[in-house]
């Protein structure tokens, strides 16, 4: 079976600073990764080659890239190709990212300057650094919004990710969330599912969630809950073997309503049911807002 660790893997752990690097370096070390902090892009074919030359000796190595310009964006794409033509290695690109008002308050906690504007406010190199790591977001394998995270939240999603995965399978994250609260800026799909009877107006089940049965049971028993889950398994289950196909290694589906209490909790409850029924998926389900006050 073809994973993670049955062939040499070298993962590029990017993106926004202050969204998380240092927990993500530690946490694939933790796994064995051989890791290498502010690695210059060009020198990536150079480690290829380590990797290729160690007769496994070196089988894991993790690389932290952190974008200043245009040129060391040209030197990663240039890199990574030439990785891909040249050798056998697994590759992945971690992107970590967070909210500008998350940022700005990690930045307020830690006394740091913002690495692109050393003199002046970290809100200004925030909006450069996002417009110069724009690009190389779409590119990512895996992107995580580490808004809400804990630090040691953040390294179990980690650690989950990048411990012995199958290759083979792809990993779903069904992410139940509110529209008061924003959109989770890690999703590849969002549904809107405030058309639906909302639970909140009856009394009894406003202080539950949707994890609770009986909150569960009201918001699937609407013709309209049946109908549009029947169309949105047949649209899943035949677009994640064309993201498979496409070389993803993780899809995050995105069930949103008001508050993210009720009506997304239900669902996607359902859908991590549902789509763990198959062999090649393997299924995680996380509601985001359900502990908040609220709409559901």
């Amino acid at each position: 079976m073809d994973t993670l660790t049955s062939k040499p893997t070298l993962v590029i752990i990017t993106g926004m600073s202050g969204a998380g690097k240092t927990i993500a370096v530690q946490s694939l070390e933790d796994l064995g990764f051989f890791c290498v902090d502010n690695l210059p892009p060009v020198l990536i074919p150079k480690f290829a080659e380590l990797i290729d030359q160690s007769q496994g000796r070196i089988a894991k190595v993790a690389l932290v890239i952190d974008l200043r310009g245009r040129e060391f964006f040209t030197a990663l794409s240039e890199s990574l190709n030439y990785v891909r033509e040249q050798f056998t290695i697994h590759n992945e690109i971690l992107f970590l990212d967070a909210i500008d008002s998350v940022l700005v308050q990690r930045y307020k906690e830690s006394r740091r300057r913002h690495p692109l504007a050393p003199e002046g406010m970290p809100l200004d190199g925030i909006h450069m650094e996002r417009k110069l790591l724009e690009d190389l977001k779409g590119w990512a394998t895996q992107v995580i919004d580490t808004s809400n995270l804990k630090p040691a939240q953040l390294k179990e999603k980690i650690i989950g990710r990048f411990s012995n995965l199958d290759k083979n399978a792809i990993s779903i994250n069904v992410t139940s969330f509110g529209f008061k609260y924003g959109v989770p800026i890690d999703a590849d799909l969002i549904f809107d599912v405030r058309f639906l009877p909302n639970p909140h107006y009856v009394d009894t089940l406003r202080p539950k969630t949707g994890q609770d049965q009986e909150v569960y049971d009201y918001v699937m028993k609407w013709p309209d809950t049946q109908l549009f889950l029947t169309k949105l398994l047949d649209m899943l289950q035949y677009l994640i073997p064309l993201y498979h196909k496409e070389g993803k290694s993780q899809i995050v589906i995105g069930i949103g309503c008001t508050g993210g209490k009720h009506r997304s909790v239900a669902l996607a409850e359902y859908l991590g049911k549902m789509l763990s029924a198959g062999e090649t998926e393997t299924v995680r389900v996380h509601h985001r807002d359900a502990g908040r006050d609220g709409h559901g």
